[in-house]
């Protein structure tokens, strides 16, 4: 019996963090073949040649698909997609998968989506129905839940969303992040290793920013950010505040020349294009707070046991534990909650998405369907 083609599209650093112990569970499967695309920003030396993390992580990339242009205005993004279903279709066409995994809500990924849909080729799609009201990312996942045939959701909130999209209940499954499962099996670096590797003294208090544009708000990404970069200053120089740079979307390089402004004018500060899961994950256990708008520190920091400050509106629907700090998008708002995070006990906050055995989960019900083309013919399931 030929083993069955599952391949497993990435375009991002954090993406592939979520997707790294699901493909390790496919990969090491007798009867499964993975087949790996990476594209996007894993391709980009301005976004750190993040593909070569795969690749050291013992993947095989079995294709590139170049899409990212030098651009981040809606048009090159739109241009982007355009040149992504060029690269997607060819791609399938040479690998021939049998089913395609997909996660979140990307650009890139809604261009696998079209060009899977067009090649016959089932979808299993991974976080559908999750809310992120503040950015366009929201019509790009529910586009890709309706191109999709087997749903992994992250909590009950979001299988409620699919289901009212029409999609099939008995194809929909509650899983939980599979982010988590990383943070559940990684030795994590010491403080002194940490150090070491990033070349950065810790501080009496110490933060780890990440923030993305915002892509439907009606205040621009970079007055935001602006503002938060005021309010971090106003934290003082006994403060570190460690940044990784935004995803390639419309106004990132703004936030990114920012960014890297406000690093050279604050001896407490520095910058990192892309940390990968070590770093990243052993930085989250030893600062005091994680603060900006990235899903990761709604979906994988409060299994920490640590503070988010969730800044604006680009996580906004999201289910958030009680570790979570919302603040508007303001100096004084953000100043106010980082202080508040400061002091917050989240010596008993429950990450809602769930405790780390979702790949395991995944992996196990991809294989026990015999037949993926049967899931091709969709009918639309009314409420």
């Amino acid at each position: 019996m030929m083993k069955r083609k599952i391949c497993v599209v990435t375009g991002t650093r954090a993406e592939y963090g979520l997707l790294y112990t699901l493909m390790k569970e496919i990969e090491k499967d007798q009867d499964l073949q993975l087949q790996v695309i990476a594209t996007g920003m894993h391709l980009s030396p301005e976004f750190g040649l993040t593909y070569q993390e795969i690749e050291r992580d013992g993947f095989i990339i079995d294709s590139k698909v170049e899409i990212l242009l030098s651009s981040d205005t809606p048009i090159g993004i739109s241009k982007s997609i355009g040149l992504g279903v060029i690269g997607f279709a060819e791609a399938f066409g040479q690998l021939q998968p049998d089913l395609l995994i997909l996660l979140g809500d990307r650009y890139e990924i809604l261009a696998a989506a079209q060009a899977a849909l067009i090649a016959k080729i089932p979808i299993a799609h991974i976080a559908g129905g999750d809310r992120t009201e503040g950015v366009f990312d929201e019509s790009i996942r529910h586009s890709i839940t309706k191109m999709s045939h087997l749903h992994f959701v992250t909590n009950e909130g979001s299988l409620k969303i699919v289901r009212q999209l029409g999609e099939n209940p008995n194809h929909m499954y509650n899983v939980g992040s599979p982010g988590i499962d990383r943070i559940m099996s990684l030795r994590r670096l010491s403080r002194t290793e940490l150090e070491k590797s990033l070349q950065f003294t810790f501080l009496k208090k110490n933060l780890l920013i990440t923030f993305h544009p915002v892509t439907l708000d009606y205040q621009a990404s970079g007055k935001q950010f602006s503002e938060l970069l005021e309010a971090l200053h106003n934290l003082g120089p006994e403060v570190g505040l460690i940044f990784t740079k935004p995803n390639a979307d419309p106004e990132g390089r703004e936030i990114i020349c920012l960014l890297e402004d406000f690093v050279a004018r604050h001896p407490n500060a520095i910058g990192y294009t892309s940390l990968g899961q070590l770093l990243y994950f052993s930085l989250i256990a030893q600062v005091d707070a994680v603060v900006g708008n990235s899903s990761s520190a709604i979906y994988e920091v409060p299994s920490f046991k640590k503070p988010t400050v969730n800044i604006g509106d680009r996580q906004k629907g999201r289910l958030l534990a009680s570790s979570v700090i919302s603040s508007a998008p303001e100096k004084a708002e953000i100043e106010k909650a980082i202080r508040a995070a400061f002091i917050k006990d989240c010596s008993n906050t429950v990450n809602p998405y769930g405790g780390g055995n979702s790949s395991i989960r995944i992996h196990q019900i991809i294989k026990s369907i015999r037949d993926y083309k049967a899931l091709l013919k969709k009918h639309f399931y009314f409420l």
